[in-house]
């Protein structure tokens, strides 16, 4: 029989306890690696042979599906045997033995001389695993040197299917149990693998960023548990700290994002917040920044940071939280570092030419020595930097003499002039929007703008911040999205109470506690979009133990090429919102907001949603009912003071044109009586309905009962104005015909 090494932490213990062993010596033969949750057991042949759920002894892993703990990846074989033996292309080397040394598990390799230390750390939440070096061993005979690592598997896992998984927290759960393996340190690359019959979850590191010194955590536990497992993993590691922003009671607090923003109109912006019923209020850094980079002040603001600090000192004394909303991980092109004469050369590059031939201050080509490859060509995109030039042009060559061509010297107040045969061209990461143009990532100035960005958070007292144009990174993604977050979110004291962002990478989840917002749809459009992309989000991140921001949600008044956003527009949004516990934002366009004729009905709309999320009235068998994306739901004030909250269909189709502008829903009360509420989508009229012996009864969308006023020849004409609710004494199917022949006729 195999000897057993048993590593065991008991849970009454905490991380600083120091491992103690038995013996220091390399220990032979099958490991299990416990705390009281989990028992982690890794065969003396470096493959994973179980992991168990102690508390309910449930095997974790999918039988027979086999794994090695650990895997050396060489993008090509580099040892000299190797290279004479395999094909020049990425190969991978399995672990094949793993025994222990004191809290160090050591792992070889099939066909490579390394030997692989990972450091163990047992606490009563998760287990770690820190690779902390390597050994080599040299034959005495051969051609040999200590060879390059290019990627590292310090742990895989295949686990059985389960109903759940969150691929951005990297967690496989259902009711009865959840498996986590998840980075500790921003350089630690985490992955999955969806096979046909398990799921395998990776943890590695990349010599490009970091081999060693990264780790991960292997966590078990009941799926309620999860957060509280998490959070000491955090505060262990001293990472940003994302379940307690979870467990904020403001964390589903919707926003008001403000538009154009002074100190002269903050008063009414925060009046119509508050008839929205929200409680936090962002600023969009484009109404008092001329640009991202330096952030000089806007003419708007001539008082600079008083001006700023006016505003968010208003928005604090009004009870409300404010946030920022940033570019922050790229520079605008008309900002100093690129348009003061001297551009900055740690703007990031997507390729790099040599000049072949010299050029003059007026030449309008550049011939290079390399062939053009990667070169961007959409328009605003086609910048070179040659020197301190910056240069335009409008078509390249890709055969010999490899030509620039059409070349706009001395662009963004470069200066043209000549340079010598040999000099860099460089190709610059113009954003997809080319107003801006990326940072590179590897040099200081990150640092620089988060500085810049954390004093302003901090004068002006806000709270928590978006992080736009997250995606406009340079690669490796999975490392540099969370990497240039966390430089700025660590520059902003005190730490923000959550965040949100436009991309997720697995570090990120500490940071982004509240996932994203999308861009904004048009009001035609906004269920299909919200079906499309919203909901399919908040479902999946729900996985993650996250919400999601259900916005930006525009503010549009009707016109002639829009029906404009509408109350039941309102209540489809913040019904899903209410549903998975998340946030709204409102886009607070001023001139629509004071234009629409419906203004009052929507924000009361989403002032009710807001506080019925707020106040956890809603049960979770009403919150699963309306996740169903084709369910639709209003929620009406009563004589009471609550408000009740009621299934409806849509009567009016959305395809009705400016000549009939009334919009309805339905509800059936009982068998013979229906419900519907009505409004002028962008006016005043009526609404002349014929049956003088039909019962109805007409009402403020308040409950207040109103007179019927009719007609000589008895048919009831009812104002279309603001949302009012029709009771008539008929079934719904004959109510709504009766009501559609009004409307149409």
């Amino acid at each position: 029989m195999k000897p057993i090494t048993v590593i065991e932490m008991n849970c009454r213990s905490v991380i600083s306890s120091v491992l103690s062993f038995a013996t220091l010596a390399a220990v032979a033969g099958d490991i299990v690696l416990r705390n009281d949750e989990l028992a982690l057991t890794i065969g003396d042949n470096g493959q994973v042979r179980s992991l168990v759920y102690r508390p309910t002894g449930e095997e974790c892993l999918q039988p027979g599906v086999g794994a090695p703990v650990c895997v050396i990846t060489q993008y090509r074989p580099y040892d000299n045997e190797n290279f004479l033996m395999f094909p020049a292309k990425p190969r991978s080397f399995h672990s094949n033995k793993c025994y222990m040394s004191g809290d160090t598990l050591l792992a070889e390799f099939t066909d490579t001389y390394d030997i692989v230390k990972l450091k163990v750390d047992i606490t009563p939440s998760y287990i770690a695993f820190t690779p902390v070096d390597r050994d080599y061993r040299i034959e005495d005979y051969g051609v040999k040197r200590k060879t390059e690592l290019d990627e590292l598997t310090i742990m895989q896992l295949p686990l059985k299917k389960r109903e759940r998984f969150g691929e951005w927290l990297n967690v496989i759960w259902d009711d009865s149990v959840a498996v986590a393996l998840v980075g500790t340190h921003p350089t630690t690359f985490i992955d999955s693998r969806l096979e046909r019959d398990n799921t395998t979850l990776l943890a590695q590191t990349h010599t490009s960023v970091r081999l060693f010194g990264s780790g991960a955590a292997l966590i078990v536990t009941r799926p309620d548990s999860v957060l509280d497992r998490m959070d000491a993993l955090e505060r262990d590691y001293d990472m940003p700290r994302g379940v307690e922003s979870r467990r904020r009671p403001e964390y589903p607090m919707s926003y008001y994002e403000l538009r154009n923003v002074t100190v002269d109109n903050i008063d009414r912006n925060i009046e119509i917040a508050r008839k929205a019923g929200l409680k936090t209020m962002v600023v969009y850094y484009v109404d008092f920044a001329k640009a991202c980079g330096h952030y000089e002040w806007r003419s708007e603001y001539p008082r600079g940071m008083a001006d700023l600090q006016e505003i968010t000192r208003k928005i604090t004394e009004a009870g409300m939280i404010p946030g920022i909303h940033i570019h922050y991980s790229k520079v605008a092109v008309n900002d100093p570092y690129i348009n003061n004469g001297i551009p900055d050369r740690r703007v990031n590059v997507v390729s790099r030419f040599s000049l072949s031939q010299p050029v003059d201050e007026i030449s309008r080509t550049l011939v290079v020595e390399e062939r053009p490859e990667d070169v961007r060509m959409e328009k605003g995109r086609r910048l070179l930097q040659l020197g301190d030039e910056l240069i335009m042009f409008t078509d390249v060559t890709t055969t010999p003499p490899y030509t620039f061509t059409g070349c706009q010297r001395g662009c963004f107040n470069s200066r043209a002039s000549a340079h010598r045969s040999g000099s860099e061209v460089r190709h610059l990461d113009v954003d997809d929007w080319p107003l801006f143009i990326r940072i590179d990532q590897n040099s200081g100035i990150q640092r620089e703008i988060a500085e810049r960005l954390g004093k302003i958070y901090a004068d002006c007292g806000f709270r928590f911040v978006y992080f736009d144009g997250a995606e406009d990174i340079p690669m490796p993604y999975w490392y540099n999205v969370s990497r240039s977050q966390l430089e700025v979110y660590n520059a902003m004291k005190p730490a923000p109470m959550w965040a949100e962002g436009a991309q997720k990478s697995h570090y990120g989840w500490h940071i982004l506690s509240r996932g994203n917002a999308f861009d904004i749809f048009p009001p035609e459009r906004i269920r299909q979009a919200m079906k499309r992309y919203t909901l399919r989000c908040a479902e999946q991140v729900a996985c993650d133990f996250t919400s999601v921001n259900f916005g930006w949600v525009n503010y549009l008044a009707p016109g002639e090429k829009t029906i404009g956003m509408q109350p039941d527009m309102y209540d489809y949004i913040c019904s899903k919102a209410l549903s998975w516990d998340s946030p709204i934002s409102l886009v607070a366009n001023m001139p629509d907001l004071e234009r629409h004729p419906r203004t009052d009905d929507n924000l009361q709309s989403i002032s009710m949603w807001e506080t019925a999320k707020l106040d956890r009235t809603v049960g979770p068998e009403l919150k699963k009912a309306m996740r169903d994306p084709e369910s639709e739901w209003t929620i009406m004030p009563r004589k009471d003071g609550r408000v009740e909250i009621q299934r409806v269909q849509q009567l009016t189709p959305d395809s009705m044109n400016m000549t009939v502008p009334v919009r309805a829903f339905t509800y059936e009360i009982d068998d013979r009586n229906t419900g519907i509420i009505y409004w002028n989508i962008n006016g005043e009229s009526t609404v002349t309905i014929p049956g003088g012996n039909i019962e109805m009864k007409l009402y403020t969308f308040d409950g207040r009962r109103l007179r019927i006023h009719r007609d000589k020849s008895g048919r009831a004409v009812l104002p279309a104005g603001e949302r009012r609710v029709l009771k008539v004494s008929l079934p719904h199917g004959e109510a709504c015909r009766l009501f559609m022949d009004a409307i149409t006729n």
